[in-house]
């Protein structure tokens, strides 16, 4: 299978990555970046959208939302990690949604057990878990275009995210970003929102006022783009 896609890469005068994370391994990879073509994906504008009015007042517990399928890769470790070792997690809510790996949830089953975290299982109500969440966690260790955190971002749930998701999410502006598998940063990204609530809403305020450019019809506008110059360079 790996021949087979190196062949395609080969024979291909464009290569379309949806992120810079994307494009770094082709350059990596010897790949001429004059060949890699940017695209995106986008949310749907009828499903993901902010709540009304302000989620949760100054004296609220934070809540935080990890939602995808939770394989290694995704780092829901990392994420419940850095929880458990923030005082958030004292009298906030973590809210795991997505299926989980029976071998990875059984090195994780101490932690999961934890009175503030509530494992949900598969859900199709990811919208509204948005919408109830303050923060979206990703501490993704690879990712192709982190469309949940596009999602989160419509929804007015900050991001808090590893560096490989950093097309949509900019550190400090509207979202909080750690180095990739970093517990220990991104513990202190959880405790600082959860003490600083100003700051959840300016993160918010921010998020919310980017989320028009990652609309699907947006990312059409980009993909359509990335087709013109591919026609322009041949």
């Amino acid at each position: 299978m790996l021949r087979i896609e190196e062949r395609e890469y080969d024979l291909a005068s464009h290569l379309l990555c949806p992120s810079q994370f994307v494009a770094s391994t082709f350059v990596d990879a010897g790949f001429d970046p004059r060949r890699l073509l940017r695209h995106s994906y986008g949310f749907d504008a009828d499903r993901f959208r902010p709540p009304e009015g302000d989620r949760n007042g100054d004296g609220a517990g934070l809540t935080m939302l990890f939602a995808g399928h939770a394989a290694v890769r995704k780092g829901l470790h990392v994420a419940l990690g850095a929880w458990l070792a923030s005082p958030a997690s004292e009298h906030g809510t973590f809210l795991v949604a997505g299926d989980i790996l029976p071998a990875y949830r059984d090195v994780m089953a101490a932690g999961l057990a934890h009175p503030s975290v509530k494992v949900l299982g598969h859900r199709d109500d990811v919208p509204d878990l948005m919408r109830r969440s303050d923060i979206f966690v990703l501490p993704s260790f690879e990712e192709g275009f982190p469309l949940a955190c596009v999602e989160a971002v419509a929804s007015g749930c900050v991001p808090l995210v590893s560096e490989v998701c950093t097309d949509v999410c900019i550190d400090g502006t509207n979202a909080l970003v750690h180095p990739v598998g970093d517990v220990g940063r991104l513990t202190e990204q959880i405790t600082l929102v959860d003490r600083d609530r100003e700051l959840l809403r300016t993160l918010r305020q921010a998020a919310l006022g980017v989320s028009a450019d990652y609309t699907w019809a947006r990312a059409t506008d980009r993909l359509v783009g990335a087709y013109r110059q591919a026609l322009a360079d041949r």
